[in-house]
């Protein structure tokens, strides 16, 4: 645990550095967790009650409809923070799923906790307001790559933004994430040099 916390102030410092009465109540909400691989963390239709920062192992949120089609949406690894985040900061049913791709370990805060401490500090609500915007800025850039890129953009982008991910995460799921046929994603890592 004090490893994962450890992992967390590097991070939380990185976006919002706080006083040391915020971090002690701040790491003081934190447990374990645990998934197995191809565990369904959060379902399609329940509330995410969590914010998890991940320390090992890799998870996708994905959406899945009754035609059965799939789109991975994003992709969680250490050190980040994961789950359905519009899902826990409006506490409504997700429309997602988030699964544990290999055998993954977390820490996790509960929501309650997290709303009374960015009631209690405003530096942590500011924290967690600077993650929601960078992740929303994050998510607007990927729009634009999936409406105007090529295969080959998309591609070329990912591996400049993520260039260790080839080897983290399944290349169906990659494929899936960028919208490209799994045989043309195949010709792609041929194609291009990494």
């Amino acid at each position: 645990m004090e490893q994962a916390l450890a992992q967390l102030k590097q991070v939380t410092d990185a976006v919002q550095p706080l006083s040391a009465e915020a971090w002690a109540d701040f790491a003081a909400i934190w447990e374990p967790y645990t998934a197995k691989r191809k565990e369904v963390i959060t379902l399609q239709g329940s509330t995410e009650k969590y914010l998890y920062f991940v320390t090992e192992g890799v998870q996708r949120i994905y959406y899945f409809d009754e035609q059965e089609r799939e789109a991975t949406i994003i992709f969680t690894y250490a050190p980040s923070f994961g789950g359905v985040l519009d899902s826990l900061l409006m506490q409504q049913p997700s429309k997602y799923y988030c699964e544990a791709l290999t055998a993954s370990t977390f820490i996790r805060a509960k929501h309650s906790d997290l709303q009374r401490l960015m009631l209690k500090h405003k530096e942590i609500e500011t924290l967690i307001r600077q993650g929601v915007t960078s992740s929303l800025s994050g998510v607007l850039e990927r729009l634009v790559e999936l409406q105007c890129f090529s295969s080959e953009e998309k591609f070329r982008k990912l591996l400049q933004r993520s260039p260790h991910i080839l080897q983290m995460v399944p290349h169906k799921y990659l494929a899936n994430y960028l919208g490209i046929d799994a045989t043309n994603f195949s010709k792609l890592i041929n194609k291009v040099k990494i």
